[in-house]
C-alpha cells in the first residue's frame, strides 16, 4: 500500500485541501498511516493509526495535522 507515499508526491496544496474536506480529509489521514503502518510494522504507528481510526474524525486531531503538515511536510506521527 502505497498511498503514504502518493499523498507526500502531492503539492502542499493538495495535501491540504485533502485534509480540509471532512470525510475526505479522515479518510486519507488513516490511508497514510495505514500505508506507514504496513511498511514499518511498528506497535506507534499501530497506535496512532487506531487513534485516529476511531477519534480521528473530529477538527482537532485534523487541524492538528493541518497545521503540522504546513510546518513540516508530513502528518503528525506518521
Amino acid at each position: 500500500m502505497d498511498f503514504d507515499r502518493w499523498f507526500y508526491s502531492q503539492s502542499r496544496a493538495v495535501q491540504v485541501l485533502l485534509l480540509i474536506i471532512p470525510v475526505i480529509g479522515w479518510c486519507c489521514e488513516c490511508l497514510v498511516r495505514l500505508g506507514v503502518l504496513l511498511r514499518t510494522r511498528s506497535p506507534l504507528h499501530l497506535i496512532v493509526f487506531l487513534l485516529f481510526l476511531f477519534i480521528g474524525w473530529g477538527w482537532i486531531l485534523c487541524l492538528l495535522d493541518i497545521l503540522y503538515l504546513l510546518v513540516t511536510g508530513r502528518l503528525f506521527l506518521a
